[in-house]
């Protein structure tokens, strides 16, 4: 990584010698150039002088001033702006400590790497950015760089000190008549947007990257093989009135892993972000199948019985619907019930005859019996 500005830190008495990288890379951002749409050749930028309209080359090209509402310009040379006294040249000055949370985000310009420039600017180095990690503040100063002095917020992350150029405070617009006023919301709906918000899980930012930039290198190599390029989607307006309250709770199972088809279908719904873990995901199944496994566990033990009774009904009710059924069914059940009747009265028929012959029997015994012992009473006189 090459050092795009030497300098130092000035905390206190102690002065850290730091060399600065930049910390962001704007090139791989989709970019175009223009063309003459005639011959497809690439247009190029000449500054052209406005008084003789002859091209300038870059070593006569100056810096000059030129006050907001007025035609003048005023010529500014290096010599200038080196006589003007400016402590924070190539000094970043600490001016105080504060939590990172005083910083307006609105107020974040660039963002470079700042590492030690020699071996005797390590330790203090090394002292700085522990301070910051330890007691969880963020340094607050100016610095000039390249020719303007700006407010600058210095902080430790990942092992390293960076800093980020701020805009001033009077830089940033004031929000008039941006946010509406007066707009009522019920409870519920603030209650599913805060569910909506801890359901969206975890964000990874080692698989986000920019879908625009592929589409269109797909797109340019397409053209450069000769294949014909795929319509964009038809995509539809978002100014649509919709049920607010519906589309956070579709929102919300779509977050949690359930109701995917339901939320595709209505405009509001929340797309997410490629590379978001819903690390709430895995609980809110878990915890979904156990209901659903409660309840269709009681529903098969409350609708067993009342299965049981309604099946016979249900199966009484069908005969008859049948073509033609009515009539056979009936006379059937009628021939079978009398079949029935003249077997039960047949077989009673046959248990009151057997019964009255052993009576008969039992009492021819027992007259005998009777009349031999009265004859054994004869003799023995």
């Amino acid at each position: 990584m090459r050092s795009i500005w030497n300098g130092s830190i000035s905390f206190g008495l102690v002065t850290i010698p730091v060399k600065t990288y930049s910390a962001t890379d704007r090139t791989s951002s989709v970019s175009f150039v223009r063309i003459h749409e005639k011959d497809g050749a690439q247009i190029q930028y000449r500054k052209i002088c406005e008084l003789d309209g002859e091209e300038v080359p870059n070593e006569e090209v100056g810096k000059g001033y030129q006050a907001p509402g007025d035609d003048t310009i005023v010529p500014i040379t290096d010599d200038d702006l080196s006589r003007l006294p400016m402590p924070t040249a190539k000094t970043l000055s600490i001016l105080s400590f504060t939590d990172p949370d005083e910083i307006d985000p609105l107020q974040m310009d660039k963002a470079y790497y700042l590492g030690p420039n020699g071996a005797a600017a390590t330790k203090p180095y090394a002292l700085l950015r522990e301070a910051l990690e330890d007691h969880r503040k963020v340094a607050i100063g100016k610095v000039a760089m390249r020719g303007r002095e700006s407010l600058a917020m210095l902080r430790a992350h990942d092992g390293a000190l960076v800093m980020h150029t701020l805009l001033w405070p009077d830089q940033i617009r004031p929000v008039t008549g941006v946010a509406p006023d007066d707009v009522e919301l019920r409870e519920n709906e603030l209650t599913l947007a805060e569910t909506l918000m801890d359901s969206l899980g975890e964000l990874d930012p080692a698989e986000l990257h920019d879908d625009y930039r592929e589409a269109v290198e797909e797109l340019v190599a397409a053209k450069l093989e000769g294949e014909p390029v795929a319509p964009a989607a038809s995509g539809t307006s978002g100014a649509q009135v919709i049920d607010l309250t519906a589309a956070l709770e579709k929102s919300v199972r779509a977050a949690r892993g359930g109701g995917e088809a339901d939320a595709e279908a209505e405009s509001a719904s929340v797309t997410p972000i490629r590379g978001r873990k819903t690390a709430k995901r895995g609980e809110a199944e878990r915890g979904a199948a156990k209901k659903s496994g409660t309840a269709a566990k009681k529903s098969s033990e409350k609708t067993a019985p009342d299965a049981a009774k309604k099946a016979p009904a249900k199966k009484a009710a069908a005969a008859p619907k049948a073509a033609g059924g009515r009539a056979k069914g009936t006379s059937t059940a009628r021939k079978t019930a009398s079949a029935g009747t003249s077997q039960k009265s047949t077989a009673s028929k046959s248990t009151t005859s057997k019964s009255a012959t052993k009576n008969a029997t039992a009492k021819k015994t027992a007259a005998k019996q009777t009349a031999a012992k009265k004859t054994g009473k004869r003799s023995s006189a």
